[in-house]
Parts: structure tokens; C-alpha cells; sequence
């Protein structure tokens, strides 16, 4: 392959933000170990982890490959790496390929061949599965077990003093996690570096982190005495995703299927977009949707649309992640929910849920004959809060409070939202027998 050029390269960067990112570092400095043959270029980037990233580029095909966290296809890394190379800074070309360069290249190669041999439903090779696998735990224990070690110190120094870390303390420890094959993990640590300095509440919000990290430690010491869904579960707080291929061939549920709400979110770095479901029986499933920076998403639903179609389901418990298995058939629009509970309801639904599956990030929540309320009660502080007949409360979470009190006029709705560190990120509520989305 002929060399690239550097209008090449900015022209396979996913967003300029990762060109521009990739420029810093298209220097000598951080890198080691390049090289380059007639179709892959190579090279270890030190970030601010102990272990350097492994960054592969097949210029052919092209196909990226980068040991870094990032979700950006292709990363930084390998975008400065080429742009080195385009400009004959580095990897010079050579016969010697370095090791995991040539691993991930065979890799490739045999997962082409397989794909091309092996007749159509014919499974992989279970030896070598089982092999993957042995190798996989391997790491992810002495993951767990090293950051068991750092959870350990970080109460015998006392939490306050977290706060006086910089971020690249908390990048370390997720570089670590990473290489361990725990991204779910690496990506709540690597947030609470912004978290501490960020939050008024942050000694309550870094308490309760570690509190849940060191049960995921505990738990994962204990899975094979977990229940099917305990184990699934705890595999997708340590980020072990389950392929959606594993998941198509399971049994789908017929719909019709109603949406009850829908919501997008945005880290920087990965688009994310939730869409909650209401099966005939009452089942409720979220679907996840997922997209890089610059990319699109899947068309967002309507909140109370009727779809005749129907959804597979993740393992785990309940409310279950789902995908779509056949076409989205819209038959209509709700004109209610029903089946809405009080505050006090909810919170019982909430503690029954954390006890099943203590690690999940939020829960689903429908309230009926809920007053939007704005400012605090009581003399306590907020944006706004939630107040059923009974008196009780919840506060709102990115709650556009105009929106909410021009449509509710201040009377008690139905309300659909997400229960979150205790406080309800409101999705949909019905005004004049129509789910309307503030």
C-alpha cells in the first residue's frame, strides 16, 4: 500500500474533535515500538495508565484497532499514529512485526477464512471458545482483585482526601480496569474524576460508588453461586455485553408493544438513546440504542405510539434490555397509561428491584395523580419536585420545568420518568387524554 496522505487521514477521523485530539499527540514523544509493512502500521502510545496503548492499522482494508477505552472509530491514537506515518515521522518500514500488530492481523485473517469455510449455523470451535473464555476470566480476576486492593487503600486514606486526586489518578485506575477487561467498571471510575470536583453532593455520591464497587467485587468472587440472572446482571455492570446476535435467536414477545417514554444522552464521547416499553401483560423492556460521535441514531419513537412488533430480551432481571426482532408497526396513539402507582409505591417497586439487581443505574416509573411543583417544599432547596395526593414527594431530574408547568397547569397527571439517585427524570406525561413529551 502507497502512503497516506495527511488529507487522508483527517478524512477517516469520526468528528473533527478526534482529529484535533490525534494532532497533539502525532509526535515522537509518547510513542514507541512503531513500524509499518506493506498494509499495517503499528505503535504503543503512553497514556496516562501504567501499560501503554496497542495501536494496529490495517491501511488496506482499512481496520483499526486500539487497546484504548474510546468508543470512536477509528480513536486518536490511531489517527495520530497515521498521521506520523503519513508524514515519515515514525514507524519506519521494516521486516519485524511487532507481536500484537501480527496477532490481531492473523486474528482478522481467520476470522475471514471461518467466516468463509464454515457452512451457515455450524458453531466456532468449542476448545478454542472454552480457551477464550479461561483467558478472559483470568484477567478480569486479577482485575477485580487489584482493584479490590485500590478500594481498600482509598478507605484506609479516608474519601475526603479522593478530592485532592487529579483526574489523571482516576484515568490510571480505569486504564487498569480497561486492560482487565472491565469497561463498565473503568467508565464509572473514570467519571467520578469529574464527579468529585463537579457535584455539591460528591462525598454522598463517591460514598455510595464505592459502596456499590466493592459489592461488584464481592459479587464476582461468589458468581458461580449466582442465580442466571444475578450473574447476567452483574456481567453488564462490569461491562461484558452479551452479543445481540445471542439474542436474536431466543424467543420473541408479540406486541402490541406501547411506548411510554424515550430518552437521549450524550457523554462526549457515545450517543445513547433508551426507549421504554409496555408489553400487553404489563412487561416492561428498555431498548438501548447506541451510536459514536458524528453518527446517528435509531428513529426515536413517540412516546405513547402503539407498535405492532415484537422484542427479544437480554438475560437479566427485571426490566429487561430488549431489541427489536421484526418491523415497527405503528397502530395508533394512547390517549393514557394506567396503571400508575403513588410516590410511596414506586419507592417500594425501587427497593424491591435494588434488591434483585443492586447495581443498576435507574428504574422505570409511572405515577398517577402527580403535581408538577416548582422551586423546593418546605423551605428545601430544587428545581422542582413531584407531589402526589398523598403529600409525598420526589425531586425532578433534568426536568424542563416551563414546559412541564404550561402543560400540567399545576393539576395531578399521569407521569412516566426514570427513578435516579432519587430523583425522576420526567419522559412523558398525558394532558387532555394524550401522551405528550414535555
Amino acid at each position: 500500500m502507497g502512503r497516506w496522505s495527511e488529507e487522508r487521514v483527517v478524512a477517516a477521523a469520526p468528528d473533527d474533535a478526534s482529529i484535533a485530539a490525534a494532532r497533539k499527540l502525532a509526535r515522537p514523544g509518547p510513542w514507541s515500538e512503531t513500524g509499518s509493512n506493506d498494509v499495517l502500521v503499528w505503535g504503543k502510545c503512553q497514556g496516562s495508565g501504567k501499560t501503554p496503548y496497542q495501536v494496529s492499522v490495517d491501511t488496506a482494508a482499512p481496520a483499526y484497532r486500539c487497546s484504548c477505552p474510546s468508543r470512536k472509530f477509528p480513536c486518536k491514537h490511531a489517527l495520530a499514529l497515521l498521521l506520523m506515518w503519513a508524514r515519515g515521522e515514525a514507524a519506519d518500514d521494516g521486516p519485524d512485526t511487532a507481536d500484537f500488530a501480527r496477532e490481531w492481523a492473523e486474528q482478522r485473517a481467520e476470522r475471514v477464512t471461518a467466516r468463509g469455510n464454515r457452512p451457515s449455523g455450524q458453531p466456532v470451535d468449542p476448545a478454542a471458545q472454552a480457551k477464550r473464555l479461561a483467558d478472559r476470566l483470568e484477567l478480569m480476576d486479577a482485575g477485580i482483585a487489584d482493584f479490590s486492593r485500590w478500594l481498600t487503600d482509598l478507605a484506609r486514606t479516608g474519601l475526603a482526601a479522593a478530592r485532592n486526586h487529579p483526574y489523571s489518578w482516576w484515568d490510571g485506575v480505569a486504564a487498569r480496569l480497561v486492560d482487565a477487561q472491565l469497561p463498565g467498571l473503568a467508565e464509572q471510575v473514570r467519571a467520578m474524576g469529574s464527579d468529585v470536583h463537579a457535584r455539591a453532593d460528591w462525598a454522598d455520591h463517591l460514598l455510595f460508588r464505592t459502596g456499590r464497587w466493592w459489592s461488584l467485587t464481592k459479587a464476582w468472587g461468589i458468581r458461580e453461586t449466582l442465580a442466571p440472572a444475578e450473574l447476567a446482571d452483574l456481567r453488564v455492570a462490569l461491562g461484558w455485553a452479551v452479543p445481540s446476535a445471542d439474542v436474536q435467536g431466543t424467543e420473541s414477545l408479540p406486541g402490541p408493544w406501547l411506548v411510554l417514554g424515550a430518552h437521549r444522552s450524550d457523554d462526549g464521547r457515545i450517543q445513547q438513546q433508551r426507549t421504554w416499553l409496555r408489553g400487553p401483560d404489563g412487561t416492561v423492556v428498555v431498548v438501548l440504542d447506541f451510536a459514536a460521535q458524528g453518527e446517528g441514531l435509531a428513529t426515536p419513537q413517540l412516546a405513547g405510539a402503539v407498535l405492532d412488533t415484537t422484542v427479544a430480551r437480554y438475560p437479566g432481571s427485571a426490566p429487561r434490555r430488549a431489541m427489536f426482532t421484526s418491523p415497527l408497526s405503528p397502530r395508533g396513539m394512547a390517549a393514557a397509561f394506567g396503571g400508575g402507582c403513588s410516590v410511596s409505591e414506586a419507592l417500594g417497586l425501587e427497593s424491591a428491584a435494588v434488591a434483585v439487581s443492586p447495581w443498576r443505574e435507574r428504574h422505570p416509573v409511572l405515577l398517577d395523580g402527580v403535581r408538577i411543583c416548582p422551586g423546593g417544599i418546605g423551605g428545601t432547596g430544587g428545581t422542582g419536585w413531584l407531589v402526589d395526593g398523598k403529600g409525598s414527594a420526589l425531586p425532578l431530574l433534568d426536568a424542563p420545568m416551563d414546559s412541564l408547568l404550561a402543560l400540567t397547569g399545576g393539576h395531578p397527571v399521569e407521569l412516566f420518568g426514570e427513578l435516579e439517585e432519587g430523583c425522576v427524570r420526567p419522559l412523558s406525561v398525558v394532558v387532555d387524554n394524550a401522551v405528550v413529551t414535555p
